[in-house]
């Protein structure tokens, strides 16, 4: 170990790989812990408040200490000191009585804020404003026929934009409004899974008449109907119904539908139909905003300087905001102090941990494909046309265009300078084959999976 900080963090992942600790008390007590110094015999830890010294020792001593022995062969002595100043006196140690009634608070002001998806609770900004507007619209016009052109509407862009947030507000408004409507919201996933359910149980018409009856039909993440050609299928039909009688449709995706290659064309063309809204990440007000909202449903008394200090370290989208928003609320509400930029920084630490995983890029996707079918990263760059090579190469094109955001000109700069069509028919070879070989299929979601994993860390 090349440091104590590096020890301390061996000792979590220990604690949490042999199931000593489950990952929440890891990332709630654990986490927020600072390594002072450690001398071979005695490990010096400093955190924020007596209350937070005090579950440590009272809870997590023994693990800790077995950790450290397990690890090092050493007795060590965990000793944990208290860094603010708030409390100069000893705070008594909780019972587990006092501490499930903490539990039981925070999950109540958590029930009751007004945390619902609805336009009200949906912070606009220079990059969500065309599809609020356009969301605000066919909630209040559905079903009507001067706005046809609003049908299908399609939202998209990165995960944790807000694009759930307006899809099902969009639901939540045409429910009040509309009383009579039937809403159907769904996701790709639930909807495929409802049809791997009715052809197994030979409902096939149940399934018929819970989507093609809607007056109102709301589907999340469009994309990963890709390369499922009999789920496809069903929901054409199903759109292609729903669209004639003049019923409301809205979709999200991830990308634009000329970007979705490994749906059907007649899929694409239908949404490219419609209106089509893009979500990009917020600047910073609509950040600060965010946050704002968030602390004031919560209840939370947010100072200033922290809210402006989160909004300009999380960048990435507005998920990780909530998430900080709520960590927050929830060490704030235990720890009884009032919130600092000591509290705000262990709390940015566990969201980018847990929701900026280490970037998957070309290169490691390369390196991973190359390794599984036995080439080198230069062999799927080159022109090299042996079977291996090439199935190798189509593959990791696949997979590039799966799980990256990456332009099908870039990828096929990646990949040799090859042009736009080389990487489509790449793309729906890939795609055919999968569909006919389930031992291919098996693999390149072994691939995908191992990717991930690692770039999880």
């Amino acid at each position: 170990m090349n440091s104590f900080k590096e020890l301390f963090d061996s000792v979590k992942n220990y604690c949490l790989e042999n199931e000593k600790m489950p990952s929440a008390a890891i990332k709630t007590w654990l986490d927020p812990m600072t390594p002072l110094d450690f001398d071979g015999e005695n490990a010096v830890f400093s955190v924020l408040t007596d209350f937070q010294k005090n579950i440590v020792v009272n809870n997590y001593n023994k693990i800790l200490t077995e950790a450290f022995s397990d690890l090092l062969g050493l007795n060590v002595n965990i000793i944990i000191n208290v860094s603010s100043n708030e409390n100069d006196s000893a705070a008594p140690v909780p019972t587990e009585d006092e501490i499930e009634k903490k539990n039981a608070e925070l999950e109540q002001s958590y029930k009751f804020a007004n945390y619902d998806y609805t336009f009200d609770t949906f912070i606009e900004g220079p990059s969500n404003s065309f599809a609020l507007a356009c969301s605000k619209s066919v909630a209040k016009n559905c079903g009507e026929s001067d706005v046809s052109g609003y049908n299908p509407l399609f939202i998209y862009g990165p995960s944790g934009m807000g694009k759930t947030h307006l899809i099902t507000a969009i639901a939540n408004e045409v429910r009040i409004t509309r009383p009579e409507y039937n809403i159907v919201y769904t996701t790709s996933e639930t909807f495929g899974n409802d049809l791997i359910a009715a052809i197994q149980k030979n409902q096939i018409s149940d399934f018929h008449k819970k989507y093609r009856n809607a007056d109102v039909l709301l589907i999340d993440d469009i994309q990963f109907l890709a390369g499922k050609e009999r789920m496809q299928e069903e929901f054409f039909h199903t759109f292609y119904k729903l669209h004639q009688e003049g019923k409301q449709i809205v979709i999200t995706s991830d990308k634009p539908p000329k970007e979705l290659i490994t749906l059907e064309a007649r899929l694409r063309t239908r949404f490219e139909g419609g209106l089509i809204a893009d979500i990009s990440a917020p600047d910073f007000e609509t950040r600060l905003a965010i946050i704002t909202r968030k602390s004031e449903l919560l209840n939370l008394k947010m100072p200033a300087e922290v809210s402006e200090f989160m909004a300009n370290r999380l960048k990435s989208n507005i998920r990780q905001l909530e998430g900080a928003v709520l960590r927050l609320k929830a060490l704030n509400h235990f720890a009884g102090s009032p919130i600092t930029i000591s509290m705000a920084q262990s709390v940015i630490r566990d969201v980018l941990t847990d929701e900026q995983p280490i970037p998957i890029t070309v290169e490691k996707i390369i390196s991973e494909v190359s390794t599984v079918y036995g080439v080198t990263p230069d062999d799927l760059r080159s022109n090299k046309r042996s079977q291996q090579i090439s199935i190798a190469r189509k593959v990791a094109i696949y997979i590039v265009r799966e799980i990256t955001d990456m332009p099908l000109a870039s990828i096929g700069t990646e990949f040799g300078g090859r042009d736009h069509s080389t990487i489509v028919y790449s793309v729906n070879s890939i795609v055919a084959s999968i569909e006919k070989d389930q031992n291919l299929s098996n693999l390149v979601n072994d691939i995908i999976k191992n990717i991930r994993d690692k770039s999880k860390g």
